[in-house]
C-alpha cells in the first residue's frame, strides 16, 4: 500500500500508455547527489520521457536526493498542495526542489516561478528540450536538452526596488548548458539563502506567541472607499486586540463576492504568495465566510483562514472573566462552529491554538457533533437560568423604585472609564476593543437639580457594540443585553475622536432597533473631548445640538451629565 502511494503519478495522465506510466513510476527509484541540482543522467532521462509522451513533466526531489513526487504538466499544474507542505515560516525553505521539462524551449513562465514561490521550493530547474528528439547531437550532456534555467527565492533585502510593478520574489539564471547547471553547488545555495532568510526573520523581532496575520478585504460596489477603509482599520485593531500581528493588508474590488473563494482566483494566488513569503500563519477576511469558502481558501492558500466573526469570538473568549461571561462566550463559539464542522472533520483538529481557536470553560473541541449539540443544549439552559436570575435582580431594583441608566456605545468608546469616573467603580478599563464583557451596575448619588436633595440612580456598564455584531454573540449575550432593554434610559456614549464616529452611531442605533423590546429615552454623549480637533467638534455640535460633550478620563463635563441624567429618568418616570 505504501509503495503504491509513493509511486503515484500526478497531473494529466490522459492518453498515456501503460509502458509510459511505468517509465514515470521508475523515476521514484532514482537517487540524486545531495549537493547537485540534478545530474546529466537524470535530466536526460526526464527529457527523453517528456519527448516521448509529448508532455511536460516535473520531478520533486527532497534534500536527501529522493524523488518524492512525479507529475505530468507544468510546475503550476503539478504543484504540491500547500497544506501538505511543511510549514517552516519565512525563515526556511520547504526542503524540496522541482526539476521540470519544457517542450516549448522558452524561458520559464511567471506561473511556474509563482508556484515555486508559493511552495517555498528550494529551487526550480527548467530543462528546455530540443523538440522531437531527432536534433540530438551524440547523446551525453546534450542529448534531448537544448538549454536549462534555474530559479530560487531571494531574501527581501535583495529584491529589486520596483515601485511601478509587482514585487519580485525570485532570481532566474540566464540560459545555461546542462554541464554548467550540474556543476552548481546546490547545498551551498540553499544553506546561504536560509541563513539570509533567518537573519531577516530575527531582525523583524517576531514574537512566537503572536499570530502573523495577513488581512484580506473585499470592496463591493455598495461600499464607499471611506467605509471600506474604516472597516479594514477596525479589523486591524481587532486582530491586534486578539493578539495577532498584522503583516500586510491585501484588498480587491469586485461587484460581488466570489461564491467559492470570496476574491478572484488571481487574488487568491497573490494571497498565497504573500502568506508564504512573509511567513504568515493566519489569513483573516473582513467578512463572514461560508464553510465551503473557508475550506477552498485554506486548501489554496495553505494556512489557516478565519473570518471577522471568529476574531471577535476569540477576543470575547480572552476577555470573559466571570462564570456568566465564559458561559455566554462558549455558547456563542459552539453555535458558530457547529454548522462549520462539515469538511473540517468531526475532530475539529484546527482548533488547537491562536486567533479563532481559544475558548473558556471545559469545552473539548475534539468532541463529535452530537456531543457538541448536547453541550449546546446544556449551555442554553444555563443561559436561560442566568437570564431569569438577572431578571429577578432587576425586579428587586425596580421594587425599590431606583431608576436605572444603561451606558451603551461602540466598543472602546470609554464606557468603563465613564462608569469609574462617575461612581469610583474601579472597573477594568483599557484602550482596547472589548476590554470588558461583564455588565457592572453601580449606584450614582446626585443632588436633585431643583430641590437639592440627594437622588440615587443605578448606572450600568454594558458590553460594547460593533458594526455587524455577530448573531451568535447577540443570541448568547441576550441575558446581558437585557440590561439595556430593561433600563429606564440609555446613555449612548460616542468616541468623538474616532474618524468614523458617525458610522459608529448608526451601527449602535441599528443594533438597538433590532432588540426585542424598545429601550427607554436615549441621551447622546460625545466622549474624548480632549482628543478632538475643533472642526470635528463643531460638526458634531451642528449635527447633534442636544448632545452633551465630555472627557471622562479628565472628568470634564461630568457634573452637567449627572444633572442631565436626573432629568432624563424623571421625565421618563
Amino acid at each position: 500500500m505504501e509503495n503504491a502511494l509513493i509511486e503515484t503519478i500526478y497531473g494529466n495522465l490522459k492518453g498515456l500508455k501503460t509502458s509510459q506510466t511505468k517509465q514515470l513510476k521508475r523515476l521514484y527509484q532514482q537517487r540524486l547527489p545531495q549537493d547537485c541540482l540534478t545530474t546529466p543522467e537524470f535530466a536526460q532521462r526526464l527529457a527523453a520521457i517528456s519527448t516521448e509522451i509529448q508532455e511536460n513533466i516535473c520531478a520533486y526531489v527532497n534534500r536527501r536526493g529522493q524523488v518524492m513526487r512525479v507529475g505530468v504538466g507544468t510546475p503550476r499544474e503539478t504543484q504540491i498542495p500547500l497544506l501538505e507542505l511543511p510549514r517552516y515560516g519565512a525563515e526556511r525553505l520547504c526542503g524540496i526542489r522541482c526539476i521540470a521539462t519544457n517542450l516549448k524551449s522558452e524561458s520559464p513562465h511567471t506561473a511556474s516561478l509563482t508556484a515555486m514561490a508559493m511552495q517555498r521550493l528550494d529551487a526550480l530547474v527548467v530543462i528546455n528540450l530540443t523538440g522531437s528528439g531527432f536534433e540530438r547531437r551524440g547523446g551525453g550532456a546534450t542529448g534531448y536538452v537544448k538549454e536549462t534555467y534555474y530559479a530560487h527565492l531571494i531574501p527581501q533585502s535583495d529584491r529589486p526596488d520596483r515601485n511601478d510593478s509587482e514585487p519580485i520574489y525570485w532570481q532566474l539564471s540566464p540560459p545555461l548548458s546542462l554541464d554548467v547547471l550540474t556543476q552548481q553547488n546546490f547545498l551551498d545555495l540553499v544553506e546561504g539563502l536560509e541563513e539570509e532568510f533567518r537573519r531577516e526573520y530575527i531582525a523583524l523581532d517576531v514574537d512566537a506567541d503572536r499570530d502573523r496575520v495577513a488581512i484580506i478585504g473585499l470592496q463591493t460596489q455598495k461600499m464607499s472607499d471611506r467605509a471600506f477603509a474604516d472597516g479594514i482599520a477596525e479589523l486591524e485593531r481587532l486582530v491586534d486586540t486578539a493578539g495577532g500581528e498584522v503583516l500586510q493588508v491585501l484588498s480587491q474590488k469586485r461587484t460581488q463576492p466570489h461564491p467559492q473563494t470570496v476574491v478572484g482566483a488571481g487574488k487568491v494566488e497573490d494571497i498565497a504568495l504573500a502568506a508564504q513569503t512573509m511567513g504568515a500563519n493566519l489569513v483573516v477576511f473582513d467578512r463572514d465566510l461560508s464553510p465551503a469558502q473557508t475550506r477552498n481558501l485554506e486548501r489554496q492558500i495553505g494556512v489557516r483562514v478565519v473570518d471577522r466573526t471568529e476574531v471577535i469570538l476569540d477576543i470575547f473568549a480572552q476577555r470573559a472573566q466571570s462564570r456568566a461571561g465564559k458561559l455566554q462566550v462558549e455558547l456563542a463559539q459552539l453555535e458558530y462552529m457547529l454548522p462549520r464542522l462539515t469538511g473540517r472533520g468531526l475532530a475539529m483538529s484546527r482548533l488547537g491554538g491562536g486567533i479563532g481557536t481559544r475558548g473558556p470553560g471545559e469545552t473539548k473541541l475534539e468532541t463529535e457533533r452530537r456531543t457538541i449539540q448536547q453541550r449546546l443544549t446544556r449551555l442554553q439552559k444555563e443561559v436561560n437560568e442566568l437570564q431569569a436570575h438577572r431578571s429577578r435582580l432587576r425586579q428587586k431594583r425596580q421594587d425599590k423604585d431606583v431608576p436605572s441608566v444603561a451606558i451603551v456605545g461602540y466598543t472602546n468608546a470609554g464606557k468603563s472609564t465613564l462608569l469609574n469616573a462617575m461612581t469610583n467603580a474601579e472597573v477594568y478599563a483599557e484602550d482596547r476593543l472589548f476590554a470588558t464583557l461583564d455588565p457592572t451596575t453601580r449606584r450614582l448619588a446626585v443632588n436633585h437639580p431643583e430641590t437639592g436633595k440627594p437622588f440615587n440612580l443605578l448606572l450600568t456598564d454594558t458590553v460594547g457594540f460593533i458594526h455587524e455584531l455577530p448573531p451568535a454573540l447577540v443570541n448568547a449575550f441576550r441575558a446581558t443585553l437585557e440590561e439595556v432593554t430593561e433600563a429606564d434610559a440609555l446613555l449612548h456614549l460616542v468616541d468623538l475622536s474616532h474618524p468614523a464616529w458617525e458610522n459608529q452611531i448608526r451601527s449602535v442605533m441599528k443594533i438597538l432597533s433590532e432588540m426585542p423590546s424598545t429601550p427607554g429615552p436615549i441621551l447622546l454623549v460625545f466622549n474624548k473631548l480632549d482628543r478632538v480637533e475643533s472642526h470635528a467638534l463643531e460638526r458634531a455640535k451642528e449635527e447633534h445640538p442636544q448632545a452633551l460633550f465630555i472627557a471622562a478620563s479628565d472628568r470634564i463635563g461630568l457634573e452637567t451629565l449627572r444633572q442631565k441624567l436626573v432629568q432624563l429618568v424623571q421625565w421618563n418616570g
